[in-house]
Parts: structure tokens; C-alpha cells; sequence
């Protein structure tokens, strides 16, 4: 067996048609043909699937039963593997929690950063936070109102799993009676018991009070007592009001306003530590959005305007409705185009003793989750209030290095934020700390930048990241991970990536090959290709007509030798014709005003009637222009739900059209069940053909008895999947 290659034998899989072929290991390797001729088939579904499968088979039978099982490809024989990755073009993931920052956990090393090389401001004044003395704590306490009921806390534990029973014994043999445990004052006799594998705060009641003048001494004791068992740090739980926290670290001497120290947690939008409390750490909130209540200007309020309340509904608030519009000067018949914008916002917001279309279906809320699903639809997201899209708490957002919060800086472009890191100088003992977690941070954010990123930033969602810039970003966190010896294969890395940017992806998986691993690129890139140390075509044409291994070798050849179909390209014996004229429309949608995300308040027209493309360099402000302004606002002028629409002034020429249709890279769907003829709906007509045939009709037979998800229609035995699961 040569070890310098990946042999394969006999492959059959989809339709490949028993190629034999070697796969040079350590090197770049191009698989290029048309569309549909097996380059995913083969490397996909052969080469990664076969080397996860034996990676997965070497592990323990208890390890075994935690990962996917891969099928085992139509193959005679393949050596010379190694353990594979695959970085294919998919969203990584659809939660919204996750952004750029988490999920190349560039974010980590920040909360670490920030925690230990941060300094506290006040989140009302913004001035440092100095130390605070007990002699201070005890004069803001006895500066409560007299009469002021009140427990004296000590902060034992701080969201932490387990059932805590060592530090309630300890507690309980030094004389404490009680503990304050998630929000619940209980006794130490008996001992709560707390369920192991959840978090708990745990407080220490050092003492409970009534303020009053002569009892400067006991406050004096049990404040001491306090710092004390809390290292440093006591909660005054007032009965029926808030919580005040005291701190001997942090104080800001204007407000006098204590903090919590620094931690990694407190950065955290998925701790209940860190996030903003009104989000939840999301950074947006849900609000009704008028246009989708009433998307059709035209109709009156009886007529049946505001969408949820169509029909009988409607009749329960027509009277008050009705009084409404004569403050308002509408009547119950006219189109809702015509009402004032003031009494446009009484009607949803409210006015008087009316209190809003909006006000009964946040009420509509609590009615069960089947009314609450039906109302989603017309719900908008925007950022929320209070964080501004942030997500963290304002204590975090408080702590500052050189003038920059957490979230200030996961704001910049990579290519800033690298800028920025790079001109930071710290001295004596933060010089130790901070020199690990710098190298770390431009380490890795220089890898995101290398791969075409630089214009991303940290605090990007993941869900608006197209399937490219994803698979970059898992690109990325594998230069990071320096392993050696694995074949890494990877679906058209170049996709969506603007010319200027391809010297840094090719250099980048240049660099992942010499650290002595297989980089395998299924692509149709021309300069990709020309990169590559070797290249395989499949071909010659797609489906039936490929499966075979038209051209082998490196790419000098191919562009020399090869008679292929991707030879005759490169060499410009073939070429994309030009169309000989350029069709003209006098018709057009024009946005006025776009300041979506880096676009600079322009003007554009979009011509209807034709083939328009929006092109620039990556970052350049594309998909802003396009998805979040010109389809978003759009949808919504068409009465369509869409998330955070892009900021316009205007928009001119939207009644010309009767229906736009966006078409993303998100998959179709991942059903079983589905496949063209299903999702196109082409196979309807053919499942009623077969209906009206003479010997179905015979026996009665109905379309329905054509569908593999209908029972009488589907095979009984595998119940239309067409498989059946043999464990």
C-alpha cells in the first residue's frame, strides 16, 4: 500500500460509475467537473464519510452511541485514510444566541480579558469605581427611612450546581439559623436539599433588622460579621422592596453605587449573571408591528382592516371603536389610509380610555400557546430597549479598557478590532496577565481576517451569515485548533468571495496543508484550481452523463493536455457568450435614504422587467442593500412578517409589484420524505394522471393512493421511506 496516497477501489456510490483513483495525502487537491457529475459524492460521501466512520468505529462501544453513525459507502476498497473534517456550506447554527464571537470563541478569551484587565465605571455617571469602607456602607444603611424592615445577606454562592450540604453544615455549626436560597428563606434545621444538577445562590442571613436611631452598634457587628462570611461583599434584602449590594472593592463616589467584581460570567449574554435582564440576553425584543396588523390600507375597520380581529372579534370592541373615532375623526367605515397619523397611533397604541389594538393582543398573550403561535405572525423584532441590542447587563457594559466595553469592541470589523488590540500597552502585573490572552485574541482574529472576513464583527448574529462566510468561519477555527495529519474536506470555499479576496483563502488553505494535512476542495473556481497541487474532474456531463474520472493530474496539465470540459475553459478554447444587447425597462423601485448597517445613506434604482446583479467586495454593504432594505421593506409593504427590516427614508414604485419571493442559501428542508418532485409540487399532477387512468378508476383509486405518505398509498414494510433501519 502506498502511504502517500488515498487509493480508492470500486466506487459506486449515487453515480459514480467504478472509478479507481489515488488521492495525493498531504497536499491540495481539487475535485472540479459540472454540477451534478459526483464531486460531492465523491468527496463527501466516500473520502469524509468512510474516514469518520473508521475514526467513530475505533472508539468504545460507549462512546459510540453518542455519535452519528455514517452509512458505509458503495466502495471495493479504500486505503490510506485518515480522520476527516468536513466544512461544508450550511448555516452552523440557528440559534439565536450564537454569534461570530461564540462560536470561534474569540468571545472566551474576551470575558477572561475583560474580567481581569477591565476597569469598573459607574453605569450612571461613567466614573471609575473606587473602594468602598464598612464605616461608608453603614452610613448609606442607616440613611434608609426609619421603620425600614430588612435582612442582612452575606453571598455564600453565586449560581453554582450542587446540594451545597458541606457549607450548610458549616454554617449551621457556627451558629447561623437561616440561609436565603434562590430568593427562599429556609432554616438549617432541617437542612434544605437542593437537586444536584441544578444551579443555586445561596445567602447567608447574618441578621434581620428594623431600622432605627439607636442601633448604630448591632448594624455595626452584623455588617462586620457580613464582610466578613462574605468576603468583602453583604446584600441588604429590603421586606417587600430590592436587593442593595455593598462591596468593599468597587464604589463610584458619586452615585455611591457598589458592584459586583469582575467575573468571566458577568460578560456572559447566556449567564443569568451577565444578561440583560429585559432581553434575556438576546439583544431583541418582540413588538407588535402595525403594517402587519393592517397591511391593506384599503379596508375599513368593519370591512375587517386589523387582521386578527376579522370576523365576530371584531364586534366585541365596535363601541368603543366607535367612540374612539369620533375623538379622532374616523368612522368605522373609513379606509384606514385615510386616518391622521395621530389617530392612526390612538388606534394601535391608545388614546384616552381606550388602551390600544396592541394593549388586547399583548393580553392575547396568556391565552394558551395555540393563540399565542397564531398571533407570532404579527410580530417584529427589534433591539431591545434597555441593553440597545448589547445583551449584557449594564454592569458589564460598565467595565472599560482604554474606552472600549465588551461590546464596543465585538462591534468593530475585525480588521479595527486587530488595530486596536494591537495598540494596547499595559504595565506591571496586568502586563503579565494580559500578554497569553493577546497572543490568543490576534491569533485567532487574525485567521478570520485571512480568510476574507475582516469586515465581519464579533457580535454578528450567526443566523445572518450566508453559507460561505460560515464555512469560512469554520475554516478559521481550524487554523486555530493546529492539528496535523487529518483530511479536511471542503464544499466551494470561494462561494460569495469577492476576487480580491481569494489570494488570502488559498493562502490560508495553503497553510493548513503544510502543517501536514489533506485539503480535498470540491470548486469551480479558476484561480482555486490553478492552485492546486493536484486536480481530479469528474464529468463528462451531470447526473447519468458523469460518474466518470475524466482528467487526473496537476493543473499545468489540465490546461495543456486535458481535452476536458474544464481544460477547454481555462484555456479559452470555450467561453460564456455575451449577449448581443441589453434589455431596457422604463419601470423601477427606487430606495431613498439606505443607512442599513455600512451603507452611507444612498440612493438606489432598481430597474424592473431585467436581470440586475448588485456586486462589490465582500463587506461591501450587498446584502444589506438587497435582503435588508429592498426585499424586507418590500415583504412588509405585502403585509409580510420579516425580521429587522433595514433603516430607509423611502421607497418608490412598490405598486407595481404583486409578489417578491426570496430565495437564500438556507437548506429546503430536511425530511426524508422530500425530494424535487414533492417540493416543486410537479409530483400533484402526476399522482392525479395515474388517478385518471382507465384500471385506477377501476378500482377506485383516488391520487391519494399514489403518495408515499398516505397510508394505502405507501409501502406498509418501510412505510414510504423506501429504507428499512437495521440495527
Amino acid at each position: 500500500m502506498d502511504t502517500k496516497v488515498i487509493h480508492i477501489e470500486g466506487a459506486r456510490e449515487h453515480n459514480l460509475k467504478n472509478l479507481t483513483l489515488d488521492i495525493p495525502r498531504d497536499k491540495l487537491v481539487v475535485v472540479c467537473g459540472p454540477s451534478g457529475s459526483g464531486k460531492s459524492t465523491l468527496a463527501f460521501d466516500i473520502v469524509y464519510a468512510e474516514g469518520q466512520r473508521r475514526y467513530v468505529e475505533s472508539l468504545s462501544a460507549y462512546a459510540r452511541q453518542f455519535l452519528p453513525q455514517m452509512d458505509k459507502p458503495a466502495i471495493d476498497l479504500i486505503e490510506g485514510l485518515t480522520p476527516a473534517i468536513s466544512l461544508e456550506q450550511q448555516t452552523i447554527s440557528k440559534n439565536p444566541r450564537s454569534t461570530v464571537g461564540t462560536v470561534t470563541e474569540v468571545y472566551d478569551f474576551l470575558r477572561v480579558f475583560y474580567a481581569r484587565l477591565g476597569t469598573p465605571c459607574c453605569p450612571e455617571c461613567g466614573v471609575p469605581i473606587q473602594a468602598q469602607t464598612g464605616d461608608q456602607i453603614m452610613d448609606r444603611i442607616m440613611g434608609l427611612p426609619e421603620g425600614t424592615k430588612f435582612m442582612l445577606l452575606a453571598p455564600m454562592v453565586d449560581h453554582k450546581k450542587g446540594t451545597h450540604a458541606d457549607l450548610f453544615k458549616k454554617l449551621k455549626s457556627q451558629g447561623f439559623v437561616r440561609v436565603r436560597v434562590n430568593g427562599e428563606v429556609l432554616p438549617l434545621d432541617p437542612m434544605p436539599e437542593l437537586a444536584k444538577n441544578l444551579k443555586h445562590s445561596v445567602d447567608l442571613v447574618v441578621d434581620r433588622l428594623v431600622l432605627k436611631a439607636d442601633m448604630r452598634k448591632r448594624l455595626a457587628d452584623s455588617v462586620e460579621l457580613g464582610l466578613t462570611s462574605g468576603e468583602g461583599r453583604i446584600v441588604v434584602s429590603v421586606i417587600g422592596g430590592e436587593d442593595i449590594f455593598f462591596s468593599t472593592d468597587a464604589v463610584c463616589p458619586r452615585c455611591s453605587l457598589s458592584l459586583p467584581k469582575p467575573s468571566p460570567q458577568l460578560f456572559s449574554f447566556n449567564s443569568p449573571q451577565g444578561a440583560c435582564p429585559h432581553c434575556s440576553g438576546l439583544g431583541a425584543v418582540e413588538y407588535y408591528e402595525p403594517v402587519l396588523l393592517a397591511p391593506n390600507g384599503g379596508l375599513s375597520l368593519r370591512q375587517g382592516a386589523i387582521l386578527p380581529w376579522k370576523g365576530r372579534a371584531f364586534d366585541r370592541f365596535a363601541a368603543d371603536l366607535k367612540a374612539l373615532g369620533l375623538r379622532q375623526g374616523f368612522t368605522l367605515d373609513t379606509p384606514l389610509r385615510e386616518f391622521a397619523p395621530e389617530a392612526r397611533h390612538a388606534l394601535f397604541h391608545g388614546d384616552g380610555d381606550w388602551p390600544g389594538v396592541i394593549h388586547f393582543l399583548e393580553q392575547g398573550q396568556g391565552l394558551g400557546h395555540i393563540w399565542r403561535d397564531e398571533l407570532a405572525r404579527y410580530r417584529q423584532t427589534m433591539d431591545c430597549p434597555e441593553c440597545r441590542g448589547a445583551r449584557l447587563r449594564p454592569e458589564a457594559l460598565s467595565v472599560r479598557v482604554e474606552g472600549l466595553n465588551i461590546f464596543d469592541f465585538c462591534a468593530l470589523p475585525i480588521a479595527r478590532a486587530l488595530k486596536w488590540l494591537q495598540g494596547l500597552d499595559f504595565a506591571g502585573v496586568n502586563a503579565e496577565i494580559s500578554t497569553p490572552l493577546l497572543k490568543e485574541l490576534r491569533h485567532r482574529m487574525e485567521f478570520l481576517a485571512n480568510v476574507g472576513l475582516d469586515y465581519i464583527c464579533l457580535a454578528r448574529n450567526m443566523t445572518t451569515l450566508s453559507g460561505g462566510e460560515a464555512q469560512r468561519i469554520r475554516l478559521a477555527g481550524q487554523l486555530g485548533s493546529g492539528l496535523v495529519g487529518v483530511t479536511y474536506v471542503l464544499d466551494e470555499p470561494s462561494i460569495g468571495l469577492h476576487p480580491r479576496d481569494n489570494v488570502r483563502l488559498i493562502s490560508t488553505l495553503r497553510q493548513l496543508q503544510s502543517r501536514g494535512n489533506t485539503v480535498l476542495v470540491v470548486e469551480h473556481d479558476e484561480p482555486t484550481i490553478r492552485s492546486a497541487d493536484h486536480v481530479l474532474e469528474l464529468g463528462p456531463g451531470s447526473g447519468f452523463l458523469g460518474g466518470d474520472l475524466v482528467f487526473a493530474g496537476t493543473p499545468e496539465k489540465l490546461v495543456n493536455e486535458s481535452q476536458s470540459l474544464t481544460g477547454k475553459y481555462l484555456r479559452g478554447d470555450l467561453r460564456i457568450a455575451r449577449p448581443p444587447a441589453r434589455r431596457k425597462s422604463g419601470r423601477a423601485v427606487t430606495l431613498r435614504g439606505v443607512t442599513t448597517n455600512n451603507l452611507r445613506g444612498i440612493d438606489v434604482r432598481f430597474p424592473l422587467d431585467s436581470l440586475v446583479c448588485i456586486t462589490g467586495v465582500s463587506g461591501s454593504g450587498k446584502s444589506s442593500l438587497v435582503v435588508d432594505s429592498l426585499y424586507k421593506h418590500l415583504a412588509l409593504a405585502q403585509g409580510l412578517k420579516v425580521e429587522a427590516p433595514g433603516t430607509i427614508a423611502g421607497i418608490d414604485g412598490a405598486e407595481a409589484l404583486e409578489k417578491i419571493i426570496s430565495i437564500d442559501q438556507s437548506p429546503i428542508g430536511r425530511t426524508p420524505r422530500s425530494n424535487p418532485a414533492t417540493y416543486t409540487k410537479v409530483f400533484d399532477p402526476i399522482r392525479q394522471a395515474y388517478a385518471q387512468t382507465k384500471e385506477a378508476r377501476v378500482r377506485g383509486y383516488k391520487s391519494g393512493r399514489f403518495s408515499f405518505n398516505v397510508q394505502g398509498g405507501r409501502c406498509e414494510s418501510c412505510h414510504g421511506d423506501g429504507l428499512i433501519k437495521i440495527e
